[in-house]
C-alpha cells in the first residue's frame, strides 16, 4: 500500500508540475499577444498621424512653406 500512495503522490506532483507550466505558458502567450496588439495598435496610430500631417502640410500655401523653411 506504501508503494501506491506514493505512486500516487508522485503523479500528483507531476500533473501540478505540469499545470503550473500551463499556466506559465499561456500567460506568456496572452502577455506576447497583448505587447503585438499594442504595437499593431500604435502603428495603425502613427499611420494616421501621417496623413493627418501631410493633409495639414499640404493645405498651407506655398509662401509660408518657404518663410518656415528659412527660420
Amino acid at each position: 500500500m506504501h508503494k501506491t500512495e506514493r505512486l500516487t503522490s508522485l503523479k500528483s506532483e507531476l500533473l501540478d508540475i505540469f499545470m503550473s507550466m500551463e499556466v506559465h505558458e499561456h500567460e506568456e502567450r496572452t502577455r506576447t499577444a497583448a505587447q503585438r496588439h499594442l504595437r499593431a495598435r500604435r502603428g495603425i496610430e502613427l499611420h494616421s498621424e501621417f496623413k493627418q500631417l501631410a493633409r495639414e502640410i499640404a493645405e498651407l500655401p506655398e509662401a509660408e512653406l518657404t518663410e518656415d523653411a528659412m527660420h
